[in-house]
């Protein structure tokens, strides 16, 4: 089944909700950069928060989250558009830690001190950034708070991956509530009251229950409508193009001095790991145009 995610509205009650399932999307994050079980439910968590970031945007507006801590992971950036594509990688993929409560160590990975920095591109003149310090390193209650102080609307969040033994990824997805404007957050504490009588997500999601399932039981009690259907899924605007612009760049003599001692030139995205070879003609060709 491919991943999306489903809108909820309660209008009478002032609260909207969204329901994502991101289980491929994280197993192909994890493929592209071969990550350990610990980074890869770190980087899945971060990578199912951009998605739901991408609901609250508008055409062609993008949102990039950066976890930067103090633990061994140092950093985990992604990046999601109002389409649903997401892409992200995490600075140290082989990192792993030792369970802890039968769980994976997320918040020791990131480390507790550090910084949640959200940018979006609202095609306004200039980028809109907000910064916080990380609250709880698990990537759910670290959004939380961005939400809640930096964008002050009342939020409830709760993200969730689950591995299978051979660490790949059975079950990825989450949940977001917000109320409508203006904010009032009574909606909000009743559905986190009733979030938490409910299994986790990815428990929901690994016993086939889909996003829209899952938002009428959030919802239950409250009249509501599912709106929009949303897919998401992994996927990098990189390209050979793009990464030879960025190759012009850097300006002939640091090419020419790459071409002598490499004979070629080797371009690796760090969002999906792609590798894009330039060989001796195709770097002589980027040095003629220059």
């Amino acid at each position: 089944m491919k991943d999306y995610m489903y809108l909820a509205m309660a209008k009478k009650d002032g609260g909207r909700g969204y329901a994502a399932s991101t289980t491929g999307l994280v197993e192909e994050a994890r493929l592209r950069h071969n990550t350990s079980p610990t980074a890869t439910v770190a980087l899945g968590r971060a990578l199912t928060a951009a998605a739901l970031m991408s609901g609250l945007l508008k055409v062609g507006q993008r949102v990039a989250l950066k976890w930067e801590g103090s633990g061994p992971l140092r950093k985990i950036i992604v990046e999601a558009d109002s389409k649903g594509r997401v892409r992200g990688y995490v600075a140290e993929p082989g990192v792993d830690l030792s369970l802890l409560h039968d769980e994976h160590d997320v918040a020791g990975a990131i480390g507790s001190a550090g910084l949640l920095t959200v940018v979006r591109d609202l095609h306004l003149a200039d980028l809109a950034e907000g910064v916080v310090h990380l609250v709880t390193s698990d990537i759910q209650g670290d959004l939380t708070y961005f939400l809640e102080q930096s964008d002050q609307v009342p939020s409830a969040v709760e993200i969730g991956v689950s591995l299978n033994e051979d660490g790949s990824v059975a079950a990825a997805g989450g949940i977001l509530i917000q109320p409508l404007p203006p904010y009032e957050p009574t909606i909000v504490e009743r559905l986190k009251e009733r979030l938490q009588e409910m299994p986790p997500v990815t428990a929901m999601l690994a016993d086939g229950r889909k996003p829209e399932e899952i938002l009428d039981e959030v919802f239950a009690d409250v009249p509501h409508t599912l709106l929009s259907k949303y897919p998401v899924r992994f996927e990098c605007n990189c390209s050979r193009e793009q990464t030879a612009g960025v190759l012009v760049s850097l300006g002939r003599e640091e090419l020419e001095g790459i071409l002598a001692s490499e004979g070629q030139v080797s371009v690796d995205c760090h969002f999906c790991h792609e590798e894009y070879v330039f060989d001796r003609a195709d770097v002589e060709a980027i040095l003629a145009a220059l």
